[in-house]
């Protein structure tokens, strides 16, 4: 049996341990209700971007645009989102187990595709796999600006324009609750998404609709890219609650079960004594 102590540093450094947790829990509670409130306001104007290219490349007859067209692939690219460090349970292992397997069952040769790395984590553990990463950005604002990956969203879109790559792949994980996200694959580019509702409003156009699908349509290949960081950024802040919760809820159990061994441990201890005092009264006797 370990000795008092054993037990009461035990006891210590689990407490020590569940005030840093309980910490890290509050803060990621408080980070997710923003990046909660964000993604859901981007998401009116993603709504409205997407009503205008859908109006345009769907309802018009001569207006054409390469990003709408599909292609032989020769490369593929992927832009990979994750977080900057861990404590955040499965949320970085299940988007990079699920964009390997993807890599693996489409591409024989590292020649065939190439990776845009958003995130430490993802970074790291393509480098270390020695994966063709091309780009990369790390250390984002817990609640990023547009600024912030504007360079590299428009260059994943630039790449695909110049015909680096022939389509485009994103990963992430898509926040649904603060305990439960998903991962997401979505095609990028070439864009074969758009659906046209019959509620569409009439536009009037200056200059011509296809001026207007090459302003726009990067525009919008851009704003998928940072919708999809505000939605994995909530999904971060709630996969980090969630852990750190479930660390918080098992430091309660341990210093528990410590508490118990400790108190166990003195009584015995108490009644060894005791029963010494008795036999050494007894000898004198």
């Amino acid at each position: 049996m370990a000795s008092l102590r054993d037990i009461k540093t035990k006891i210590t450094s689990t407490t020590k341990m569940r005030q840093i947790t309980k910490a890290m829990e509050m803060t990621s509670a408080a980070k997710l209700n923003r990046a909660e409130v964000n993604a859901k306001r981007f998401v009116v104007y993603m709504d409205k971007i997407q009503e205008v290219v859908a109006s345009i490349a769907l309802g018009s007859q001569s207006a054409t645009h390469p990003m709408l067209q599909t292609r032989e692939v020769k490369k593929t690219g992927y832009l990979v989102i994750t977080a900057d460090s861990g404590l955040a349970g499965a949320y970085n292992s299940n988007v990079l187990r699920t964009v390997s397997q993807a890599i693996e069952s489409r591409h024989t040769s590292p020649d065939e595709y190439e990776i845009i790395a958003i995130g430490r984590m993802g970074l790291q553990f393509f480098q270390k796999r020695d994966m063709p990463v091309v780009e990369s950005v790390i250390g984002l604002a817990d609640q990023p600006e547009f600024s912030e990956i504007k360079a590299i969203a428009s260059n994943a879109v630039e790449m695909f324009s110049d015909g680096t790559y022939d389509e485009l792949y994103m990963y992430y994980n898509h926040f649904i609750s603060a305990i439960s996200q998903q991962v997401t694959e979505k095609k990028l580019l070439p864009i074969s998404d758009l659906q046209q509702e019959k509620s569409l409003s009439s536009y009037e156009y200056e200059p011509s609709e296809e001026e207007i699908l090459n302003e726009l349509l990067p525009q919008y290949a851009e704003s998928l890219i940072y919708g999809a960081l505000l939605d994995a950024k909530a999904s971060e802040h709630g996969a980090r609650m969630s852990a750190m919760k479930s660390a918080t809820d098992n430091a309660d159990d341990l210093i528990e079960s410590y508490t118990l061994a400790y108190n166990r441990a003195r009584q015995a201890a108490v009644t060894q004594e005791i029963s010494e005092i008795v036999g050494g009264v007894a000898a004198l006797e």
